[in-house]
């Protein structure tokens, strides 16, 4: 009885973990749309982060139950996280899209598919999967982007008087690095993903040895 409490303790535990450092990588990394200038070049991050975070969480949580679908609970239990840390920035008087919250269910529901068609292969859900996941989410959240609010009226709307001269919202310099960031976002995302996946993966394997020992 003890062995079987202290193996779910440490599931629960690392899935409240991954889902709320998720929430605050939302939160931070999120805010690259009040950053206009700089707001290519974050997006670009900001795709990475929240790919890696994604999948890491989301494999792990598949793996584990060993059903299709739980990637895409795990996301769900992300999205709601968010929502409510949200509340915060409302309670302060600003919109409530002020950071907007990534589409991580569609990226997590391609995870879940890649599992289901390969018949619970751990090693397609890791290279395929993981890549699915790194290449849609960047996409989703672009589109996710272009129906908030514009992001440069709302920056002069609510002054940011913490940040530095050069993080002032100014007219966005679009193509000064690249002309979109989506493609770089997506081809970054997608190869670190893969890898990351692989963690979650281990990071499984790892917990039922640890409560084997």
């Amino acid at each position: 009885i003890l062995m079987v409490w202290l193996r779910r303790t440490t599931h629960y535990l690392f899935i409240v973990v991954v889902a709320v450092n998720s929430t605050l990588l939302t939160i931070n990394a999120g805010d690259y749309i009040f950053y206009t200038d700089w707001a290519w070049t974050s997006f670009v991050v900001f795709s990475i982060s929240q790919s890696t975070m994604l999948v890491v969480g989301a494999i792990y949580y598949m793996l584990f139950t060993g059903v299709p679908g739980t990637a895409t609970y795990y996301a769900t239990i992300m999205t709601i996280y968010t929502w409510v840390a949200k509340g915060a920035w409302f309670a302060l008087g600003y919109p409530y899209d002020f950071v907007v919250t990534p589409v991580w269910i569609p990226s997590a529901m391609l995870l879940d598919l890649t599992y289901w068609a390969t018949r619970r292969n751990k090693h397609a859900a890791i290279i395929i999967g993981g890549t699915l996941v790194g290449l849609s989410l960047p996409i989703f959240n672009m589109i996710n982007l272009l129906l908030v609010r514009d992001p440069l009226e709302m920056a002069f709307k609510y002054p940011r008087p913490t940040l530095p001269p050069y993080m002032t919202p100014i007219e966005p310099q679009v193509g000064k690095f690249y002309n979109s960031p989506v493609a770089p976002g997506s081809g970054a995302a997608a190869v670190l993903s893969v890898p990351i996946a692989a963690l979650g993966a281990k990071l499984n394997t790892w917990t039922y040895r640890w409560m084997a020992a």
